[in-house]
């Protein structure tokens, strides 16, 4: 990830050369003419991709020189940095980005580069990103080892934590609403084949669209994020309603020669001679139907085992499918927010 930043950056030293005990005032240079004609120390930012010196309205650049030779050097620069991410706990991750100031030409013998002792780093009033909250700045002095020598550098870490509350309305909220919504086919009628597989395939196409929204939006990395877990688990359990679904039909249907053999065998007195002598056909078919909307336990029609097991399996689905995202999602959250 890159991020800008648009700071002023404050360098103080002494130079003997420029005392002027005779001058109580400072002198402050703003012309780059005068500028140029003081020694500063040579620094770069070795992790910035990119470097903008601000010249609205003038150019930005200020040198105050004190009479004991303190010089004061301030400028404002917008930076673009690069900060590598650890995306494995998105969007539940908190992430450190760095600033580095290194000495460019001399080496730790000739320049020593130190943070202010007070506040090294001070971030402007009312600073808000949008997806991040800035949770603490640490500034720390460190060396840069290379063949010619070793160098002073400097180094800003920015602790970042995620704001959470896009992607719990954009991404978790959803999703758990997608879940719920394919467990009400645990309380539809097992032959009720339309209603079941419309909200099973609604939902499982659902819950992929929703997936593929919140992928199209992520930098390709080669490792699981923590929305992956989600997603992939959300889908399991949507897939797995439809599944539950497809083995209970089956068993279902399976009672259905028996159910037909049945009825043979009902005296005429069901449905009139005058059908039966028609079309045998109609009569079984007329009786399948009654017993099954007149009937709202069905006990007539579920008297074999796989009837009552397609019956217990809707029932034990009812408990067990929320029960278990329930303790994925108290796996998922300690975890991940741990």
């Amino acid at each position: 990830m890159d991020y800008e930043v648009d700071l002023y950056l404050r360098q103080k030293w002494n130079d003997e050369r420029l005392q002027h005990p005779d001058i109580t005032e400072v002198l402050d240079l703003n012309d780059p003419n005068l500028v140029k004609a003081i020694w500063k120390p040579e620094v770069y930012f070795p992790n910035a991709k990119h470097a903008e010196f601000q010249f609205v309205t003038v150019p930005n650049v200020l040198i105050r020189i004190n009479p004991d030779g303190e010089i004061l050097y301030m400028l404002r620069l917008k930076l673009t940095f690069s900060c590598m991410m650890d995306l494995s706990k998105f969007p539940l991750d908190n992430q450190i980005c760095t600033m580095e100031v290194a000495s460019f030409s001399k080496t730790i013998e000739e320049l020593r580069l130190e943070w202010k002792t007070q506040n090294p780093v001070i971030m402007g009033k009312g600073l808000r990103m949008p997806q991040f909250e800035i949770v603490e700045i640490a500034a720390s002095e460190c060396q840069e080892s290379f063949q010619i020598g070793n160098y002073s550098c400097l180094v800003a870490e920015f602790y970042l934590s995620r704001s959470v509350g896009f992607h719990l309305v954009q991404s978790y909220l959803p999703t758990i609403l997608i879940v719920v919504i394919s467990w009400v086919s645990f309380w539809m009628d097992v032959d009720s084949v339309p209603g079941r597989t419309t909200l099973g395939v609604t939902t499982l196409l659902a819950v992929s669209s929703q997936s593929a929204g919140i992928q199209s939006g992520l930098p390709q990395v080669s490792y699981v994020k923590a929305i992956d877990v989600w997603m992939g688990t959300c889908t399991a359990f949507v897939f797995c309603a439809l599944l539950e679904f497809t083995f209970v039909n089956y068993m279902w249907r399976k009672l259905v020669p028996e159910i037909l053999k049945r009825t043979l065998t009902i005296p005429d007195s069901v449905n009139g001679r005058a059908e039966a002598d028609q079309d045998p056909t109609a009569v079984a078919v007329t009786v399948v139907r009654k017993m099954v909307v007149t009937d709202g336990k069905t006990t007539g029609l579920c008297s074999s085992n796989n009837c009552i097991m397609a019956r217990k399996i809707d029932e034990y689905s009812r408990v067990l499918f929320p029960f278990t995202f329930f303790v994925f999602n108290l796996m998922y959250w300690s975890y991940y927010l741990g």
